[in-house]
């Protein structure tokens, strides 16, 4: 049955308004509704009785997005209706119940429920279905389109029981398609028609870079054939394909993503005029051959004489729609077909002209087939910007795109040099003219958006930054950085004012959080991913005081970590992850050490030593976690953190046990406080070490708290810094005892913890906390401001709150699930981790990632 969202009794009022019949609820129509409802034409203002009928059995979804819901998504979350938006306008959505006819004399459309409605303005939104190849065998059991929901839950049921899969179509949507199959376990196949992958947005160097990549990804792919058949078995069930180069492939499911067609039955059935090659004929106004009909969107044929397949075209038509229908001029001339995306991972971006067409135009190309970056800027003769391809490296499509159709104020060819070969230029947005369209999907200006102040300000007053998301870095860039020293866009308050909140208010959600001290605009939202990891670092560190659960992978908290802390394993280059067990002090016993070397050997990884004089294995792919972990674990191991911004390692020397010049016995020290402040969550990593004399053998100043021996006790030094901007650490305090030593440490820490920004390291915070080092002397040594004994509190929490995240995973049978490379095939390896021998070891397979370098070429043609 037919779905109303809301009661349709209306006033005598609104029941006297004019009725806008709605054909389809896709995004494209969704973003027509919020346009009426900008407008003021609503029934609950009394002006307008607004009807929708949708094919699908849920309202209107993103469908750019639509391959997330393999990476964990539900279709709740893709919804692009707001919570109460139906209710609140009055509109009235009919899921599950698509118009079948249309009446234009009478002025009706009837649906499949039978229940006619008759229209003042009825606006086509029908969208396009995808394009299937009329080949022998298209219709065979485990055919599949992509397309919608309701696609994806029946392609991911199939897949469950197929181990090959095969994309026909290697455009947008057959690469997003292949992705997903791949995601699902299968070995995967992408056959297209054309020469290249993504023939319409890329050029043929473009294409060969993102072939190599792919191909590097495990996917196989075969350009330059058609499909002529899919072949079945005795049970009707597809088994394989027969191509036209005579060739065939084995494989039990298919998906068609040959392009789409417009959706323009309705409009003929009707007799409205179409397309010679489909779509329904409009004009500037998008207005059909009827004037009470309009179409926008992938269902119409523009006044331009194109079909539009992207969304942001499709925005401006229902923009446009709107505003005539509220009485107001506007015209849809053409839009930009410009794209960004994110393809298996691959960025790829292609504006204006990208292929060249262009009479007298010449290129100037980059390519480095080796880490899979082109990048190709079409100019013109008069060095006017006419487009260009961008793959593997997209940052500058966001500033180059608003700029096509003006001359660079920068030679071209510094725009697409990498670092290091020709002292590359960055165009910052600011450069940009007011009128320079950043978001392409709403079509808003720079001049709108810098108006406002912050993100999420934006995104709710302009839509800029709501439609595929490209668009966000440019305006992070064009809003004010100054005057508000909020963490980001979504919450005005620093780190460690949010630190303060949830300490005093026991706060143990992201969520309630935002919601309670987010900026306004941004509270019931998402986040963003700079304060997700930053409020889940907070949390996790005051897990025990304010009574959150310390596992950082327990509910909403999973969604909040990095990279790293998904699998609490180091994610390496080729997709498999290191593993580094705790080794206080850098003691071990040959037992232990006997057992590292057994794990290295049985599960194949590459041992290292690492400079925190710990064992780094490397090469363990993500459903071989939990097993390292367990034979780890019962040798006594346990995790050594070095995937979380927390403490890695407290180094020693051998102090005064063994050698002659030690005056205390550095490695018992240096045991107890790495055993004392494991697993501590912080702004930043965390690193110390003791050494037992003078000679600082453990490098304890270059450390964020490094402790030297003396013959009267220990010095405390802090702030120090290895790596790109070294620093020596400061000492904080001389000849303490061990017991002094320790309380100012746990005070030091916790104040650390308690004030400094995301991501910084204590020598950057001891340099910018105002007061520096003395300051923190007088807090944590003569408690200045009293909170000593709180700070210490807070640590003595820590300490008795401490479990180790690896133990607790693989004892626990629900949080195992997480640790699989596919969810639908859980015992299957990741087909694309491969390694090859070295110096008996192995490493990553640096081949598959290798190949030849294409040349430069400058604006005269010539190579360099």
């Amino acid at each position: 049955m037919p779905v109303s969202t809301f009661p349709t009794a209306h006033t005598s009022t609104a029941a006297a308004a004019p009725t806008i019949v709605v054909v389809g609820h896709g995004m494209v129509g969704q973003r027509f509704l919020e346009a009426l409802a900008d407008r003021g034409l609503t029934a609950t203002a009394g002006t307008a009785r607004v009807v929708v009928l949708c094919e699908e059995p849920r309202a209107a979804y993103d469908r750019v997005q639509l391959t997330s819901y393999f990476s964990g998504k539900t279709p709740e979350d893709l919804s692009l209706v707001e919570q109460g938006f139906m209710e609140r306008h009055g509109f009235e959505l009919r899921v599950g119940d698509p118009a079948e006819s249309v009446d234009r004399e009478a002025r009706t459309v009837t649906a499949r429920s039978g229940e006619t409605f008759r229209y003042d303005r009825l606006v086509l939104a029908t969208g396009s279905y995808p394009f299937v190849p009329p080949v022998p065998g298209k219709d065979s059991e485990g055919c599949f389109v992509y397309r919608t929901i309701e696609d994806l839950l029946a392609i991911e049921e199939y897949a469950k029981t197929a181990t090959t899969g095969a994309v026909v179509g290697g455009g947008l949507l057959g690469l997003e398609a292949a992705g997903a199959l791949k995601g699902l376990g299968l070995e995967t196949h992408v056959v297209e028609f054309a020469p290249r992958l993504m023939p319409v947005q890329v050029d043929e160097g473009g294409g060969a870079a993102l072939l190599r990549t792919i191909e590097n990804m495990g996917l196989s792919v075969h350009t330059g054939v058609g499909t002529q058949e899919v072949t079945a078995g005795e049970d009707g069930s597809v088994n394989g394909m027969s191509l036209s180069d005579g060739s065939s492939l084995a494989t039990d499911l298919v998906v068609f993503s040959a392009g789409v067609r417009p959706r323009d039955q309705l409009a003929r059935d009707c007799g409205l005029a179409v397309g010679q090659r489909g779509g329904v004929i409009v004009d500037d106004a998008c207005r059909t051959s009827d004037p009470a009909v309009f179409a926008i969107g992938e269902c119409a044929l523009a006044s331009d004489g194109r079909v539009y397949g992207l969304v942001a075209p499709g925005y401006e038509m229902a923009q446009t729609a709107a505003e005539v229908i509220a009485g107001k001029e506007a015209a849809f001339t053409g839009a930009d077909l410009s794209t960004k995306l994110k393809l298996l991972g691959v960025d790829v971006a292609s504006f204006g002209d990208a292929h060249g067409t262009s009479e007298g135009c010449l290129d100037v190309v980059y390519a480095d087939s080796r880490s899979g970056v082109y990048k190709k800027l079409v100019i013109g003769q008069d060095g006017t910007l006419l487009g260009g391809v961008l793959v593997g490296d997209a940052d500058q499509y966001g500033t180059l795109r608003p700029m096509t159709g003006t001359v660079l104020p920068v030679a071209p060819e510094q725009l697409v040099l990498p670092a290091g070969a020709g002292a590359p230029v960055t165009l910052g947005p600011s450069s940009l003219p007011d009128e320079a369209v950043i978001c392409s999907c709403h079509n808003v200006t720079k001049g709108a958006i810098c108006e406002h102040t912050t993100l999420p300000e934006v995104k709710k007053c302009t839509k800029a930054g709501t439609g595929c998301g490209s668009c966000v870095k440019v305006i992070g860039q064009l809003l004010p950085q100054s005057q508000d020293k909020g963490l980001c866009g979504c919450f005005s308050y620093t780190r460690s004012e949010l630190y303060e909140i949830v300490r005093t208010l026991e706060i143990t959600s992201y969520a309630e959080l935002l919601d309670s001290h987010g900026r306004e605009a941004a509270r019931g939202g998402d986040g963003c991913e700079v304060c997700k990891p930053t409020v889940g670092s907070v949390i996790a560190s005051l897990a025990p005081t304010v009574g959150a659960s310390g596992y950082v992978l327990d509910g909403e908290q999973a969604a909040l970590q990095d990279t790293n802390d998904h699998f609490l394993a180091n994610l390496q280059r080729n997709g498999s992850y290191s593993i580094v067990p705790r080794i206080p002090g850098g003691e071990i016993t040959p037992e232990k050490l006997i057992v590292i070397g057994e794990v290295a050997r049985d599960f194949g990884l590459y041992t290292k030593i690492t400079g925190g004089q710990r064992i780094d294995l490397f090469g363990a792919r993500v459903d071989q976690l939990p097993l390292i972990w367990t034979r780890l674990v019962d040798a006594g191991f346990e995790s050594g953190h070095a995937y979380g911004k927390s403490l890695r390692t407290v180094k020693s020397c051998v102090g005064q046990t063994w050698c002659r010049y030690g005056v205390q016995d550095s490695v018992k020290m240096a045991i107890d406080l790495e055993l004392r402040y494991r697993g501590l969550r912080s702004p930043h990593k965390l690193k110390s070490a003791v050494s037992g004399c003078a000679r600082e053998c453990a490098e304890a100043r270059g450390k964020d708290f490094g402790i030297i021996a003396t013959a009267g006790g220990w010095n405390l030094y802090v702030g120090g810094n290895g790596g790109a901007t070294p620093r020596h650490a400061d000492l904080l305090a001389q000849d303490l005892s061990d017991a002094e030593l320790v309380r100012l440490i746990d005070r030091f820490l916790m104040f650390y913890i308690r004030t400094a920004d995301r991501l910084e390291r204590t020598s950057t915070w001891l340099d910018r906390i105002e007061g520096g080092l003395e300051h923190v002397r007088d807090v944590v040594v003569h408690d200045s401001l009293g909170l000593c004994d709180e700070l210490e509190r807070l640590m003595a929490d820590h300490v008795r709150g401490y479990r180790d995240e690896w133990a607790e995973t693989i004892n626990d049978p629900e949080r195992l699930r997480r640790f699989v490379t596919f969810v639908n095939a859980p015992d299957a390896p990741d087909p694309s981790v491969k390694f090859v021998p070295e110096r008996d070891q192995v490493k990553p397979d640096l081949d598959i990632l290798a190949g030849p370098v294409l040349a430069i070429r400058t604006l005269e043609g010539t190579a360099s």
